[in-house]
């Protein structure tokens, strides 16, 4: 990463990303969006592969020239001024709008999730009640219509794990809690945790469930988090730099320096290894899948 400056490279690889698809969008080759913004090619793919940073002037012309809404511009020009931070925290009603979500363009890009859930059954795999339920709880202001719109995002979201070019590999741990926790009622936990089940077939998927008896572990001290992994070039280096993800309650964490994400892959393998294998986590998620149903 000595291309671009210190500090965490998710804003800025998040920025490319966007830039990129809205110049192509707009159908404009790369030579011909340089000679417009007086930069050369080079330097527009560098921003585009998010190696270095850019100047809000630079992405409002950029936005100009490729017709992006005003909301969207907005959004990008906020994500151009955090480019240079150093361990980035991404919170609400900041300088990035509420509703932009960073973390959806890294979990398209990603080619491998390990993630683990102590309170609830996460996002890409939450049935469509589930999800109006703790989005509601969540949002309790906000109008009917919105609550809609944000659980048709979420459940637009897991086609990611079914998608027909390399769906990610999901190593994915819950805390037995996730599944006794009655989330909407008996009728929805039933649909949810045979959902769990039936996604934990896929190939892509690996679930297990660490149970109470295990005790101690790091998952205690750590909460939720995401590792996010990328695509890696012909000689296994990464062409991104792994990233972290706490989805926190009042904005999001991402961290991507080395010793960080070293920190929590540790984490990660101790819960992975302190969780029932996958056959007992199967067959717990359908018991309890029952159970619910019996109620």
């Amino acid at each position: 990463m000595s291309e671009g400056p210190s500090g965490s490279t998710v804003p800025r690889r998040q920025l490319g990303r966007i830039l990129c698809e809205l110049r192509e969008r707009a159908g404009i080759k790369t030579k011909e969006a340089a000679a417009h913004l007086e930069r050369s090619p080079v330097t527009l793919w560098r921003i585009e592969q998010g190696r270095v940073s850019s100047r809000g002037v630079e992405v409002e012309a950029m936005c100009r020239l490729y017709k992006a809404s005003p909301e969207l511009t907005k959004a990008l020009v906020g994500l151009a001024k955090e480019t240079k931070a150093k361990g980035w925290w991404h919170a609400y009603g900041d300088v990035i709008p509420e509703g932009f979500d960073v973390y959806i363009g890294l979990e398209e890009a990603a080619t491998r999730l390990d993630w683990y859930e102590p309170e609830l059954v996460p996002g890409l795999l939450q049935t469509e009640e589930y999800a109006r339920t703790v989005i509601r709880a969540d949002n309790p202001q906000e109008e009917p219509s919105e609550i809609e719109r944000r659980v048709q995002l979420r459940i637009k979201r897991q086609v990611l794990l079914t998608r027909f070019t390399q769906p990610p590999t999901l190593n994915i741990v819950l805390n037995e809690a996730v599944l006794r926790r009655p989330i909407g009622g008996n009728n929805t936990m039933a649909e949810q945790l045979q959902h769990l089940a039936e996604v934990s077939e896929l190939p892509t998927v690996r679930l297990r469930v660490v149970p109470f008896s295990a005790g101690l572990h790091r998952g205690v001290m750590s909460g939720q988090f995401t590792i996010l992994r990328f695509l890696v070039d012909s000689d296994g280096n990464d062409r991104e730099p792994p990233t972290v993800y706490a989805d926190g309650y009042t904005g999001d964490l991402f961290l991507d320096k080395p010793g960080e994400v070293e920190r929590y892959d540790a984490a990660f393998a101790d819960i992975w290894a302190k969780a029932l294998l996958e056959e007992a986590s199967h067959r717990l998620v359908l018991e309890l899948a029952e159970l619910y149903d019996k109620r």
